[in-house]
């Protein structure tokens, strides 16, 4: 599943261009062709279309893992969920043969002279708004793990308000929006903090070097424009600096001792049982 960089890559390759093709902000929506219409939540298909028709692009961000387009007179968001990918593209011939369609494109926007916006999405798990307010749809959001907002004095202090493992917490949107498995295993390990340690037993000094630790793989996962290591997103290169994310059974870089996997909540979980220690040793 896409993370916050990889995210946050989509995002500002929209809103700037990039990944090979021109920013979409600016661009009105002339044409829609929905192909999967169970990939929009909460408003009828017919609705959408109707609204959606003659908006034009204003801006491209992001929120946790959710891919927010504000538009003249709405918000689409996407969450891409296991396999979605947002792409560009241009030099396309007009609209109308579906043959000309990759596999999995479930949502086209068409703009003038057919340049296009399109979701793509193999597995039917990622979902799309159309809505007025954003915050209807993520009002139940973490803080943002790169805000200025976010103090490791008020990071300590959600930490010890719950009595869970830490990769679970972390893991959760509605405690910190954006991490998911990839950049949870690697922040833990720069941090030094097994993925089993109860949150509510970490110290101010710890949460503070997991808040920046956090901060600093999501930083760099971004200048890297993510990581590719499916079958879905492309593009990114953090793979090649993982430090345990599948690793097992490679020696880690730190102390060479062997890295190793366990699976916490149906989670596939990577950590060096040196440099992070398990609770109580």
């Amino acid at each position: 599943m896409p993370e916050l960089p990889e995210v946050e890559t989509i995002a500002r390759a929209l809103q700037y261009g990039g990944r090979g093709s021109d920013s979409i902000v600016g661009k009105q929506i002339r044409t829609v062709q929905l192909n999967w219409e169970r990939s929009l939540e909460e408003v009828p298909p017919e609705i959408f279309l109707s609204k959606i028709l003659g908006q034009t692009i204003i801006q491209v961000g992001r929120r946790g893992k959710f891919l927010v387009i504000r538009l003249s007179e709405d918000h689409l968001i996407f969450h891409l969920r296991m396999s979605g990918d947002l792409r560009v593209e241009s030099g396309i011939p007009a609209i109308g043969d579906f043959s000309l369609n990759q596999n999995h494109d479930r949502f086209l926007a068409i703009f003038q002279d057919n340049f296009r916006l399109v979701f793509n999405d193999p597995r039917k798990f990622g979902r799309i708004w159309l809505v007025e307010n954003p915050q209807t749809v993520y009002k139940n959001l973490g803080p943002e793990p790169l805000g200025s907002d976010l103090s490791s004095e008020t990071f300590h202090k959600a930490l010890v308000t719950h009595h869970r493992r830490i990769k679970a917490l972390l893991l959760d949107q509605k405690f910190l929006a954006g991490l998911g498995n990839i950049y949870t295993d690697e922040a833990l390990f720069r941090a030094g903090i097994h993925p089993r340690k109860i949150s509510n037993q970490i110290d101010l000094k710890k949460a503070a070097l997991l808040l920046q630790s956090i901060r600093d793989v999501l930083t760099e996962g971004i200048l890297r424009n993510g990581a590719s290591i499916d079958w879905v997103y492309r593009g990114g290169d953090f793979q090649n600096t993982f430090r345990v994310y599948q690793k097992t059974g490679e020696k880690c870089q730190v102390c060479e001792e062997t890295i190793q996997r366990i699976r916490l909540g149906q989670r596939g979980t990577h950590f060096c049982p040196n440099c992070q220690p398990e609770p109580g040793d």
